[in-house]
């Protein structure tokens, strides 16, 4: 569909009003049951329609433009550049020649091109802009789009060198994920002929040999240099890697499509109705799901699933797709929504980003459409045995990141129409006093973390005499997972716990720590038994449950509540109280505001051991 049609679409559809909004209050958004709408129709029906009306409104506005309050080039977005040359391309493409629009986008383009070739543009903005840049070139358009003075600006500005070491192919302060971004940024300069194809291939060895070193026998990408931060970019980075080369037309090596197929087998058993992704890490919320939305594309693309995973994983695409109009756009304003509704992202996603949020988004569910759509699936209704064979799906897998000095893993648990994750992934600086990193047990619209959010959530939390908060976050060793019939144990040591307050976690020993977890269907328990060394007082423990259920009333340690999934919270060792919560910035989930807080404390200070527990039941 041209971009002119998708224009007066998007006004009779705006009429109808056939692109409604999901209530604020529900926390996991539209359940897709039954038939969902093939993944082309929603994209080119729903979201190219709402990205050309953005993108109408910058080619008009330019530097004034204003998103759902946000004055987007004051807002300090520095991948913002290459989004909107990446986003823009796009529709220039998609306008015919002979399209009236085609020589006033074009123009618009040049002059959007000189206006932000000195702005910030950093990382991804540069594999943005260098990606639109191609595509421009293909077209026959380049020169058109963008001056000779601005292209040469460009040239020297759109480098791998300004966040990689050329020296030693290090990355300059920047997590692991970058270096496909380097090798992307360097591949497109290669193909644009701005350089040899030398430093392409030295990234892209160095990219592969440093997802070898830390990833170990288990085939997932440390976050950190080897101090075990395993997460959502863990998982994804694969799947980056792999479109990657798939744009550059490289062949993946069968180690690569190894790597991919792990990544695949952690996946599939999280499959489910709703379009839902990753529950713990950063970046989660709409990100958590096109997470799953690149790798199973990329896995399909390589002959990596099966034809029954193909046609599955396709199904879940298309309830992705659907999920991100349905759940997380907001026609009110035409923009994707992190920030609104009782949601909370990461700070770096902030609302500043607001417009390079929209671009990059819709660039990830194009081209992943258009793989599936050159794959056979293009207006293909999705499989009707979906839900016939997520109730095949194995009810517990364990997936293993690390094991040695510290054990690394995740437990995915299936229990009627929840899917619980127990992710012990907590290792490096930046993260590990964050909710969404806590070795507890995670469950979309159930049992969440906040973005960023520093409270004892589902964790206590010791305070010693010397004032040292120590938490039981990092330090996770001999970890063993059980199961009998329907019943999950999993049980843990760690001789040191985490003392809070700096970037890193550090190491405290004054405390050890034994930790079981029970699940059982409709049911979890934790317990926890605190050893501290002789000589050492434990001043006192907090915990909290921030939760989406409501009508709460809490007698001693028990809560009881009156409306949504999780109906109790029970504890033995602490005193609790719950008051409601009324869409507070600190208990906002990814996906919406959580509705009660129960607290929970003892102050008695003792030498000897502590044992706390609590249990969850829930719908």
């Amino acid at each position: 569909m041209r971009v002119r049609d998708l224009l007066f679409l998007t006004a009779a559809l705006a009429i109808a009003g056939a692109v409604p909004a999901i209530a604020a209050e529900d926390p996991r958004g539209p359940l897709y049951a039954g038939a969902v709408a093939p993944m082309n129709q929603t994209i080119e029906t729903r979201l190219l329609p709402r990205m050309a009306v953005l993108a109408d409104k910058l080619l008009a506005e330019k530097r004034d433009m204003t998103l759902d309050g946000v004055k987007v080039f004051e807002a300090d977005d520095k991948f913002l550049p290459g989004k909107i040359a990446v986003g823009l391309a796009y529709l220039i493409i998609d306008t015919p020649r002979n399209d009236p629009r085609s020589a006033k986008y074009l123009a618009a383009y040049r002059q959007i091109a000189d206006m932000t070739v000195d702005d910030p543009n950093e990382t991804w903005g540069v594999y943005y802009y260098c990606q639109a840049i191609v595509m421009l070139k293909q077209a026959g358009l380049l020169d058109q789009a963008i001056s000779p003075a601005t292209l040469d600006k460009l040239k020297a500005k759109l480098d791998w060198r300004r966040f990689v070491r050329e020296r030693d192919m290090t990355l300059i302060g920047l997590p692991n994920n970058y270096y496909g971004v380097a090798f992307s940024v360097a591949r497109l300069r290669y193909r644009l002929g701005w350089e040899d194809a030398s430093a392409s291939e030295a990234l892209l060895a160095r990219t592969l040999d440093h997802y070898r070193q830390y990833s170990g026998q288990y085939g997932f990408a440390d976050e950190t240099d080897g101090d075990g931060r395993f997460d959502r970019y863990s998982v994804l980075l694969i799947g980056e890697i792999s479109h990657r080369l798939i744009e550059a037309g490289m062949p993946a090596s069968p180690e690569v499509r190894a790597w991919l197929r792990r990544s695949v087998d952690l996946m599939l058993p999280r499959l489910n109705p709703r379009g839902e992704g990753f529950e713990y890490g950063r970046s989660i919320g709409t990100y958590g799901e096109t997470a799953f939305l690149e790798v199973l594309t990329a896995a399909a693309k390589l002959g990596v699933l099966t034809p029954e995973e193909k046609a599955m994983a396709y199904a879940f695409s298309a309830r992705v797709a659907a999920r991100y109009m349905d759940f997380w756009f907001d026609p009110a304003t035409s923009s994707v929504d992190m920030w609104g509704h009782g949601r909370r992202t990461d700070a770096y996603r902030g609302k500043h980003r607001i417009l390079g949020e929209n671009l990059s988004l819709g660039r990830q569910y194009i081209y992943t459409n258009a793989i599936w759509n050159e794959l056979g699936f293009k207006d293909k209704a999705p499989d009707p045995g979906f839900q016939a064979w997520l109730d095949r799906l194995p009810k517990r897998t364990v997936t293993w990141f690390a094991r040695g000095r510290y054990d690394r893993l995740v437990v995915t648990l299936r229990d009627g129409g929840h899917v619980i994750g127990l992710p012990i992934i907590n290792g490096g600086e930046g993260q590990h006093m964050n909710t969404p990193y806590y070795p507890i047990p995670f469950s979309p619209g159930m049992l969440q973390g906040v973005a960023d959010g520093v409270f004892p959530q589902l964790l206590p939390r010791l305070t010693l005499e010397d004032g040292a908060r120590l938490a039981p976050l990092a330090y996770a060793k001999g970890v063993k997972v059980e199961g009998r019939g329907a019943r999950t144990t999993v049980s843990y040591a760690q001789d040191q716990l985490d003392r809070l307050g700096g970037k890193a976690p550090v190491a405290d020993d004054r405390v050890g720590l034994s930790t079981t977890y029970r699940f059982e269907p409709g049911r979890i328990s934790r317990t926890d038994v605190f050893t501290p060394k002789p000589g050492v007082m434990i001043k006192a423990t907090d915990l909290a449950f921030a939760s989406f259920s409501g009508q709460a009333e809490t007698r001693g340690g028990t809560t009881a509540f009156g409306t949504g999934d999780v109906t109790g919270f029970k504890v033995e060792g602490l005193s609790c109280s719950t008051r409601a919560l009324a869409d507070e910035p600190a208990y906002r989930s990814p996906t919406g505001a959580m509705t009660s807080l129960t607290s929970c404390a003892a102050a008695a200070g003792t030498t000897g051991p502590v044992t706390i527990s609590w249990e969850i039941t829930y719908r």
